[in-house]
């Protein structure tokens, strides 16, 4: 079976700053306690069982194509509810809408999709509903150990996991033969890679770079990174911390020998780049395989899938690059069906299956560990089992990684300080240190309390 995702990272700056905004004032005034929010669990599995008998309607605010046919067949099963589902907006566009919605006190959906990043900036201002009463905790074994931790903080559970992006290194074989270049398994060999195919041909890229936030915080993560530590209102950034100096010292010398393509992701352009193999490599997420298909199809049969690149030989780590959860708005008036309705996406066969079919990658360690997953072997990747190593890769994941409860922010003024680096060609490290004196003044000015150490 050959699964395809549309999946796209299309956050736009323009709409996360528009969230900036919509949350100045609201986040510190909402926060409270040494948790990521202030709520506590509520209903329980008695309660979604009587929801499931009642006449009601609820609304599910999401992006991904697999909701609409989850939708369905969860009304299917439960024809007492109907489902709404609503396409507000990608990512960031979403998210503003949803914060307008909790300041005005009206207008929230019952379920949201929320990628993982942006999950505690709601989280932690009371907007989303502690799912834990509900006997969610069961489930924890169900999902892989960094997908769960981006939902929960201790016994408070604010989503469940919908997919997953564990990272991996996508690669033209073709390329890699054409310069007698052997498979990159350490980063000194992948840096050598690039610079022996961009003196050969001047127009041949081992892979694309222009300054992208979320790229840059799962590379400090794959490289054992800790810039980020949360406590209630208590915040840590450091952007020069040894995992972060580990990227940068790598990635500079990329980016100032020029041997990184500037061409803007998800772009026609982009997608010539992987279609012709001038951009030979792609460090992604798990989630990209349908991507290529649909949007690279001249580089059928050459694509393959191998681990990322370590800094040290043997080395196994790895990192999340997006995905996705299924949250419950605290706001809603329905939470036991709206739970119900999270559970069936996630974590229930029929849902999982469904979502799956569509080319979510999956968060969840049955679908991950089983023969038909691991067998599959599309031919557009030269019929490699391209799930055996995608798989493992979400075990190798680095553990204990924790995002900013302003990262929507954060993420969007990325490209104030990183753009002028990657057009000059000079070190990034600078940039990191800039990026993160920025995010700390905003955190600052919503109440938080910040420091470097």
């Amino acid at each position: 079976m050959t699964r395809r995702s549309t999946f796209r990272r299309t956050a736009t700056r323009a709409a996360a700053l528009g969230l900036g905004l919509a949350l100045a004032g609201s986040l510190a005034a909402c926060s409270s306690g040494s948790g990521s929010g202030s709520g506590s669990a509520e209903g329980s599995p008695d309660d979604i069982a009587a929801a499931l008998t009642e006449k009601q309607t609820i609304t599910v605010w999401a992006w991904a194509p697999a909701v609409e046919p989850i939708a369905e067949a969860f009304e299917k099963k439960y024809p007492d509810i109907t489902v709404d589902v609503q396409n507000v907006g990608t990512g960031a566009d979403q998210y503003t809408k949803l914060q307008n919605a909790i300041k005005a006190g009206k207008g929230a959906p019952d379920v949201a999709q929320i990628e993982y990043f942006a999950v505690p900036q709601f989280s932690l201002a009371s907007s989303l509903a502690d799912l834990g009463g509900y006997g969610f905790g069961d489930l924890e074994g169900d999902f892989t150990a960094s997908t769960w931790n981006s939902v929960t903080d201790g016994d408070q559970i604010w989503a469940l996991p919908q997919d997953s992006g564990p990272m991996a290194m996508f690669y033209r074989q073709d390329v890699f033969d054409k310069y007698g270049i052997d498979v990159p398994t350490t980063w000194d060999q992948y840096v050598a890679a690039a610079k022996k195919m961009h003196d050969a041909d001047p127009n041949q890229y081992i892979t694309s770079d222009s300054g992208d936030a979320g790229f840059t915080t799962s590379m400090i993560w794959q490289a054992g990174g800790h810039p980020y530590t949360v406590d209630g209102e208590n915040v840590t950034i450091n952007m020069q911390d040894e995992g972060a100096k580990k990227y940068t010292a790598m990635w500079d010398q990329l980016v100032e020998g020029g041997e990184l393509a500037q061409t803007p992701g998800w772009t026609d352009e982009w997608f010539r780049g992987l279609s012709d193999g001038s951009i030979a490599t792609l460090l992604t997420g798990a989630w990209m395989p349908g991507n290529l298909e649909a949007q690279a199809a001249d580089g059928s049969g050459q694509w393959r899938v191998a681990p990322m690149p370590q800094y040290e030989e043997g080395d196994t780590a790895t990192a999340e690059n997006g995905g996705s959860s299924v949250a419950v708005m605290e706001q809603s008036e329905h939470k036991a069906a709206a739970a119900a309705f999270a559970k069936f996406a996630t974590a229930e066969e029929e849902g999982r299956t469904i979502s799956m079919d569509a080319g979510g990658f999956p968060s969840t360690t049955a679908d991950l560990t089983s023969e038909e997953f691991t067998s599959e072997a599309p031919e557009y990747f030269g019929g490699q089992k391209i799930n055996e190593v995608l798989g493992q890769a979400a075990q190798d994941v680095l553990p204990d990684w924790q995002y900013l409860p302003f990262q929507v922010y954060a993420n969007s003024i990325f490209s104030d300080s990183a753009s002028s680096a990657y057009t000059n060609g000079s070190s990034l490290e600078p940039v990191l240190e800039k990026w993160g004196q920025s995010s700390a003044s905003y955190g600052e000015e919503q109440g938080f309390t910040v420091s470097d150490e």
